[in-house]
């Protein structure tokens, strides 16, 4: 049989055993995620085709593609879901081990890392949006919470950003102590607080409000503005600033 004659199906799809169906190597060329990518370029993948790529082999009764295709569907098919995942949850889905776990987590930092840069080009805050860019491009795919800083010239241009700390699903201790220390080496004259809320709600809780009236009195006296804290969580944020909570 020529590669070509036939396309396979996925088992979950014709009910056909895992020994029944066809290996990858006799699909059709433009049908290999692999070969589909040289020949026709990234746009015409799948998500899960990507993936694939990536994830490399299978294992025996299953290839990368319907390996792919189920760690997607146990995040709902959502990339942001999919983004949070860790090492260990990766490694729970059948034919995923600690190499191809740890490819897939470079693959998001490398991404994370990039969207960072793009960010940075245009580093002058004008407005909480601005804020909200470098910091979701930071923490806005992570499953625990983080607490970031950035640190202001006079012309409110980015010197440098600064994780405070992290912690769990629940929270994040923050220092103010440690906080300020850091602005005085940098010689910041403003900042901008942020963190993220790994359920996805941007409302800030009682400890938020309480950390965020602390650091702004402590960083009057040192004269250093405290200019807004932005809270983020599935692509959507809370600025305290917007909302005249500052």
């Amino acid at each position: 049989m020529k590669k070509s004659d036939r396309k396979p199906e996925l088992a979950q799809e014709s009910g056909e055993p895992y020994e029944n169906r066809i290996p990858m190597r006799y699909w059709a060329e433009d049908d290999i995620p692999g070969k589909k990518l040289l020949l026709k370029g990234t746009s015409s993948l799948s998500d899960a085709e990507l993936l694939s790529i990536i994830i490399g082999t299978g294992i025996s009764g299953d290839n990368s593609l319907d390996i792919a295709k189920y760690m997607l569907s146990s995040c709902g098919n959502n990339l942001t879901e999919f983004w949070k995942c860790s090492i260990s949850d990766m490694q729970k889905t059948k034919g995923i081990g600690e190499k191809s776990a740890l490819k897939i987590a470079a693959m998001f930092s490398l991404a994370r890392r990039k969207n960072e840069s793009d960010v940075i080009v245009r580093n002058k805050i004008s407005r909480s949006q601005d804020a909200f860019d470098i910091f979701n491009s930071l923490m806005g795919d992570l499953p625990y919470e983080e607490f970031w800083l950035l640190l202001l010239n006079r012309a409110n241009r980015v010197i440098k950003k600064v994780k405070i700390s992290e912690g769990g699903i629940s929270g994040t201790v923050v220092d103010p102590k440690k906080i300020f220390q850091i602005c005085l080496e940098q010689h910041a004259t403003s900042i901008i607080l942020g963190h993220n809320h790994p359920s996805g709600t941007v409302t800030p809780s009682e400890a938020d409000i309480k950390i965020t009236k602390k650091i702004k009195d402590s960083g009057s006296l040192l004269d250093i503005a405290v200019l807004d804290h932005i809270i983020i969580g599935d692509n959507r944020f809370y600025s305290f600033a917007d909302e005249g909570a500052m």
